[in-house]
C-alpha cells in the first residue's frame, strides 16, 4: 500500500471515478482478495487493514452494488492493465465514415462523372456514402429524373459497391446509402 492516509479518487480508463483506500465512503464493503477469493463483507477499517498487511491498495470496483465491492490489488498495475485493454480495443475497432455526395436533377455529365469518381474512391477506402439528390422549386414534380440518376449511379458502382438503402424521397430530397462490397 502506498500510505495509510491517502485519500484518492481517480478516473480509470472508462472515465468512471474509482475510489481507492481512504476515499471509499461506505462503512461496510464486500472484499475480494488479490488471488480472487471472497473474504466476505467487512467493515471499511478491517478491509483497509487487510489491504495494508498485504502491501496493496483497496480499490472499489463496483460502487453501485449493495454493499460496494472492493478488491485488494496494486492500483498502478490495475490502471496499466485497463489502459492496455482500452488500446487493444481501439486497435481492433474500425471507424467507418459516412461521406455525402450531392446531386441535382439537372447535374451535367461532366459533374456526374467527377462525383462518380469520388464515390468510387470513397468505396475503395471502405467508407459509406450518402447520396443526396436535392430538388429545388418545381423540380419535385419531375422526381422521375432523380430516380433515373440514382438507378444509373447504382449501375455505375455495381463493381465496388451496393445500395444499403434504396433511394427514398423525403421532402424535397431523395437519399440513398451506398456501402462497399
Amino acid at each position: 500500500m502506498r500510505g495509510a492516509k491517502i485519500n484518492i479518487k481517480r478516473k480509470d480508463s472508462d472515465n468512471k471515478r474509482v475510489s481507492i483506500n481512504g476515499s471509499i465512503k461506505s462503512p461496510q464493503v464486500r472484499v475480494i482478495s488479490d488471488e480472487g477469493e471472497q473474504l466476505g463483507i467487512l467493515s471499511l477499517a478491517k478491509a483497509l487493514e487487510t489491504a495494508r498487511t498485504a502491501g496493496l491498495d483497496l480499490v472499489e470496483v463496483a460502487p453501485e452494488a449493495d454493499p460496494p465491492v472492493c478488491r485488494i490489488m496494486d492500483f498502478g498495475r490495475y490502471k496499466y492493465q485497463q489502459s492496455k485493454k482500452l488500446s487493444e480495443s481501439r486497435k481492433k475497432s474500425t471507424v467507418i465514415e459516412v461521406k455525402e455526395v450531392k446531386f441535382r436533377p439537372k447535374t451535367d455529365e461532366h459533374d456526374y462523372q467527377f462525383k462518380l469518381r469520388n464515390i468510387l474512391k470513397f468505396l475503395a477506402e471502405k467508407n459509406k456514402i450518402k447520396v443526396s439528390l436535392i430538388f429545388k422549386g418545381r423540380e419535385i414534380t419531375h422526381s422521375h429524373f432523380g430516380q433515373q440518376i440514382m438507378e444509373r449511379l447504382i449501375a455505375d458502382v455495381a463493381e465496388k459497391g451496393q445500395p444499403e438503402s434504396m433511394p427514398k424521397l423525403e421532402g424535397k430530397s431523395m437519399t440513398m446509402i451506398l456501402v462497399p462490397k
